[in-house]
């Protein structure tokens, strides 16, 4: 297994308490990092873990939450947006302005409000590493996902622009494609819809929290130095660019 040094670092997970997240907790705090987890119940985290109870739709919470982590444990010099929702599989034309609402809710402002609030303290400090969530359907769309397809498009536009924006002051930006990963926002699709994208990936199966959560580990840490406004894809072969 590959080892990090995150023993100097202080890192933030949204949506920590389940899936890529609570992977992504595991490996950072096992290797080191004092870690802070933003959900709407972040109940039932290992004790060396801060967690925080909050909503990534409101931009006050998102604030609140970087300046805990601030203040209690020293800093925040890693940002790893993953909360998110599947949404409803229905067509377009069937979509309910409320679930359109309700996924870009969830999926883009709350990553930019995260995003946001931690690129405040991390360029005023000279360092910083975010990784930002996306999916594959962010870059193919897929059928009766319409709100999750053009959300997490949102998500690999915004990491592209930030990443350029920060440039050059210590501060990475970048983000991840997953094609699906075993994680309960599979509860959130139908049959189908799993069944039609399992179909096209080349190493037929799903993937696992882990196997995500140790690229996001890479690209979170120091090892990391020439990428930055990158979409990086995890997605057993489905990516075609």
């Amino acid at each position: 297994m590959n080892a990090y040094d995150f023993s100097s670092r202080v890192a933030l997970v949204t949506g920590g308490a389940s899936g890529i997240g609570a992977a992504t907790v595991e490996l950072l705090r096992t290797n080191g990092a004092r870690v802070a987890v933003l959900d709407l119940d972040p109940s039932g985290q290992h004790e060396d873990v801060l967690p925080i109870r909050g909503d990534v739709t409101r931009s006050e919470d998102a604030d609140a939450a970087v300046g805990r982590v601030d203040s209690e444990l020293g800093g925040l010099d890693i940002l790893v947006c993953s909360a998110g929702v599947g949404g409803d599989s229905v067509r377009a034309v069937d979509m309910p302005d409320e679930e359109w609402r309700r996924v870009f809710a969830i999926n883009c402002d709350g990553t930019f409000f995260c995003n946001r609030a931690a690129l405040r303290k991390m360029v005023e400090r000279g360092y910083g590493r975010v990784v930002n969530v996306a999916s594959i359907a962010g870059k193919e769309g897929n059928p009766n996902a319409s709100a999750y397809s053009a959300s997490k498009a949102a998500v690999i536009g915004m990491t592209k622009s930030l990443g350029k924006e920060v440039a050059g002051c210590g501060v990475l930006v970048n983000c991840i494609a997953p094609a699906v990963i075993d994680t309960p926002i599979l509860g959130q699709l139908s049959e189908e819809h799993i069944g039609y994208m399992l179909q096209k990936i080349p190493l037929g199966r799903v993937g696992k929290p882990e196997e995500v959560a140790h690229l996001i580990a890479y690209l979170a840490s120091e090892d990391l130095s020439f990428a930055t406004g990158a979409c990086f894809d995890i997605s057993g072969g489905r990516a075609v660019y």
